[in-house]
């Protein structure tokens, strides 16, 4: 009888019954028994109380009733199709477990991860303890581990059951979806892709990114999700899905973090990394911020006003982890130069109060494409606000050789605008010592108080090196600590500029000619600290530059 359900040892116990001898039911043997009495017809209508009647009753009241045995019977169901589906033990089962799964947690005590974990407990338990005080309470998630060990089929119909009630949290469905991931991916590229399992881990995939919660939180973190698609591109997932997957990724990429966006590229692409699809992640964000905080307040960060409007907090997350991304694709040889500008520039001004990040990103660009044209080498400066840097950064670059002259001299002008103010504050408010002109302003020090904080510590240290500059603008040698301090550390290149553009700050006639050495409009001469009429109002233009 080779088409027989659950082979000999079934029919033993369709035997067994006929002859009035003991039988002996379990969730593991079950299924098969109930698909042999079906085979052979062991209905009422033959004789009352048969095997099919017995059978019916023991599920009923003892298998579906239980969630351990309810699980063990859905996985012995697979071996037995497609007579377990005909017969509805599969959708029993199924609504079984999604039904305990909405069950108050307080109530829950037949869990195999909470009974584990009451196991463990009754072995470190010291005497006297009360047994609330040896467990934690039972977590929303205790039966997201139990149901790991169902195949990707059945699992993927039980966590449908368990959403259609409506009454799981989307967080919940999401550390079910990752804990399941994480049982059946493998660690390894090579495993991954390997002839043997492609078409199951790529159905594994598929399954997981159509699970995904739907609602405005996701239940799911940024990470997971980036490293889901990692693996979607790596086993050839349909386009589809990844653009679905894309779109949540780019609603919570202000979680993410520089080692999740990594994703390497595949041919033809010549890159290390998939730049292209992290741009359009970006792009995607850039575009629902904007929504958000409504599209007059983003065009206007944009375009770079004055009045620069601080971005929310997953605005400036974004802005720093971009900035990060950029400094590690920076070394590819490959990466292009139009790659990093159109990437530097996906988001909008206020994600960016300080370019620390920025230019570190540009100075590692520089460094390994040594190969760049001068006009490419302003292109990509270009991308940097010079006022806009915090003070260590400012020093590096100002002695930093692979930045154009230009830049290099916007730096130091601008430093050296910023001290000369920072000295003119202390002059006037000798007691106030603890406040900085460029930092008193309340629209800079609100959005940015951790970073003005720092800023004003670097020019209490700045200031000291001040107090070496006598009215003449000439710097004298107190002792031989302070002559190897403040600009003597400059190179003699930028050392020349800095020297000139003082002798230019103190001589309040000197302003053209300040212009044309730095070759740039963008110079600010007209806030040279000896234009005395303006320096109130100079000083409140440039006061958001440094936040």
């Amino acid at each position: 009888m080779a088409d027989f359900p659950g082979g000999p040892k079934a029919f033993e116990i369709c035997a067994k019954f006929c002859y009035g001898m003991t039988v002996t039911l379990n969730a593991y043997n079950v299924v098969a028994a109930r698909c042999a009495a079906e085979y052979l017809e062991m209905t009422e209508d033959v004789d009352r109380g048969n095997l099919i009647f017995k059978i019916e009753v023991f599920l009923n009241s003892s298998i579906f009733r239980s969630w351990k045995d309810s699980i063990i019977v859905l996985q012995t169901t697979k071996s037995l199709l497609p007579w377990s589906e005909d017969l509805k033990i599969i959708g029993r089962c199924i609504d079984s477990i999604a039904s305990k799964t909405s069950v108050d947690p307080a109530n829950v005590s037949w869990s195999y991860t909470f009974n584990r974990k009451l196991a463990e407990a009754d072995k470190i338990v010291e005497d006297g303890m009360k047994f609330r005080e040896k467990i934690e309470s039972v977590p929303k998630d205790w039966w997201v581990e139990d149901i790991c060990e169902l195949d990707i089929d059945l699992y993927k119909r039980v966590m449908i059951a368990v959403k259609s009630k409506g009454r799981m949290d989307g967080a919940v469905i999401g550390e079910a979806l990752k804990t399941y991931a994480v049982r059946w991916l493998p660690d390894s590229i090579d495993a991954l892709v390997s002839d043997a399992h492609t078409w199951r881990n790529k159905s594994l995939v598929e399954t997981i990114i159509c699970l995904l919660p739907t609602d405005k939180g996701m239940g799911c973190s940024c990470s997971f999700l980036l490293k889901l698609l990692k693996v979607a591109i790596l086993v050839g997932t349909d386009e589809t899905l990844k653009e679905e997957l894309v779109k949540k990724i780019s609603l919570k990429l202000h979680e993410a973090c520089v080692s999740d966006l990594l994703i390497p590229a595949k041919s033809p692409q010549i890159t290390i990394y998939d730049v292209e699809l992290v741009q359009s992640i970006v792009s995607r964000f850039a575009i629902h911020e904007k929504c958000n905080w409504g599209s007059d307040v983003v065009d206007k960060n944009m375009k770079g006003t004055d009045n620069f409007i601080l971005g929310s907090a997953s605005l400036l997350n974004v802005g720093r982890l971009i900035d990060g991304y950029l400094a590690e694709i920076a070394s590819d040889p490959n990466l292009t130069l139009s790659s990093f500008i159109n990437l530097s520039t996906s988001i909008p001004d206020s994600a960016r109060p300080i370019h620390d990040g920025l230019y570190k990103a540009i100075d590692i660009y520089l460094k390994e494409h040594p190969s760049l044209s001068k006009a490419d080498r302003k292109k990509v400066c270009s991308l940097m606000d010079v006022k806009k840097l915090t003070m260590d950064a400012s020093m590096h670059a100002a002695q930093n050789e692979r930045l154009p002259l230009r830049v290099v001299v916007q730096v130091l002008f601008f430093e050296q605008v910023r001290t000369s103010a920072s000295a003119r504050s202390v002059k006037d408010h000798p007691r106030d010592t603890s406040r900085s002109t460029t930092n008193t302003d309340e629209e800079c020090e609100k959005p940015a108080a951790e970073n003005c904080k720092s800023l004003k510590n670097q020019m209490m240290s700045q200031m000291k090196l001040n107090e070496e500059f006598p009215t003449n603008g000439k710097l004298t040698k107190r002792n031989n600590k302070s002559s190897r301090s403040g600009v003597q550390l400059l190179p003699s290149r930028s050392r020349r500029i800095f020297d000139k553009l003082w002798a230019v700050g103190k001589g309040g006639h000197g302003e053209n000619k300040s212009s044309e050495t730095s070759g740039s409009s963008q110079s600010p001469t007209s806030m040279a600290p000896g234009d005395t009429k303006s320096s109130g109002s100079s000083s409140r233009q440039r006061r958001h530059s440094i936040s």
